[in-house]
């Protein structure tokens, strides 16, 4: 672990790239200053049960009734999650938005959360997605990785590719097929997104989307900080999409709002898309949107219009 002397140093606020909160690191004496323990935020308030759309907490935005899904579609339950450098297992919670019945004849779309808070805080994107073409046309799973929500254990890298690729143990155990499987990406969870469409897993998503994604840890530091340092002096993250989306040949959806201030579209999200060179690419950039806000920005029948010409194009 490096170790840099920090004592001509006061206070620098270093706002995340991955969520939007701050990391307040103060200095004023020699130490190991490291942003992996503060790379994942995953309860500001702890809770004891989900309660979706009694959610009562902090919100990007909010669905009207008439996005409601039936209470006989919402499935919450466990999942073991296991890397491989692991000896045993970690009980973290799932979430699915449809009949468990059919999906082996269903499209699924595998949705990876961002770095704040639980599926209560993502619910409303989840349903909304459970709403593109019509309602519940296609099935939706999200998961909270470890650390997050109910879920057990501490936050990893590496952990939060087993807890991704969990759920795609899970969906192919209920007969899912690849071509099937569409993978969806927000902020933090572009990661799991692009390395589990890029590498070998449980399953290989037909298509992927990748919604304010972050180039890499690198970037993220530099940006964040404005300090002219490596980031290993920060982090011993690999996180790095620009790099691994090269490896990716589905068609690729992308899209990042113009005024994401947390991550930037040119520094971040515009590096991913340009890095792509697969089969087919399409781009959305939405003007006045930040980094929490695109759906309702661009207008949520838009969005909804855009995802699903997206999933059902062949």
């Amino acid at each position: 672990m490096k170790r840099i002397n920090l004592s001509i140093l006061q206070t620098i606020s270093v706002k995340s790239m991955l969520g939007g909160f701050c990391i307040i690191l103060l200095l004023g004496l020699s130490g190991c200053l490291r942003l992996d323990d503060n790379l994942f935020n995953p309860n500001v308030t702890k809770i004891t049960e989900y309660k979706l759309d009694n959610y009562t907490g902090d919100l990007d935005f909010r669905l009207d009734a008439s996005y409601q899904i039936p209470d006989s579609l919402i499935h919450v339950f466990q999942l073991p999650s296991q890397a491989p450098d692991e000896t045993s297992a970690t009980l973290i919670y799932g979430l699915y938005i449809g009949n468990i019945d059919s999906i082996a004849s269903d499209t699924v779309i595998m949705y990876c959360h961002g770095n704040r808070d639980h599926m209560d805080f993502y619910w409303q994107r989840a349903k909304l997605l459970a709403n593109t073409k019509s309602k519940n046309r296609f099935g939706v799973m999200m998961i909270d990785y470890r650390g997050y929500g109910l879920s057990e254990g501490k936050p990893t890298e590496n952990g939060l590719y087993a807890d991704a690729d969990a759920a795609l143990k899970w969906l192919k155990n209920k007969g899912l097929t690849n071509d099937r499987l569409v993978m969806y990406g927000f902020s933090l969870g572009t990661a799991p997104a692009v390395k589990l469409s890029a590498e070998d897993f449980s399953m290989k998503p037909s298509k992927l989307m990748l919604e304010a994604p972050f180039a890499s840890a690198e970037v993220m530091i530099q940006d964040a900080s404005g300090l002219a340092m490596p980031a290993a002096f920060f982090t011993d993250l690999k996180i790095n999409n620009a790099e691994e989306i090269k490896k990716v040949q589905q068609p690729f959806f992308w899209i990042h709002g113009e005024a994401d201030d947390f991550l930037n579209i040119n520094t971040h999200g515009a590096v991913v898309y340009n890095n792509y060179n697969g089969t087919y690419k399409e781009a959305h950039r939405i003007p006045n949107a930040g980094h929490g806000n695109i759906p309702n920005t661009f207008g949520f029948q838009n969005y909804l219009n855009a995802v699903g010409n997206f999933i059902t194009m062949h």
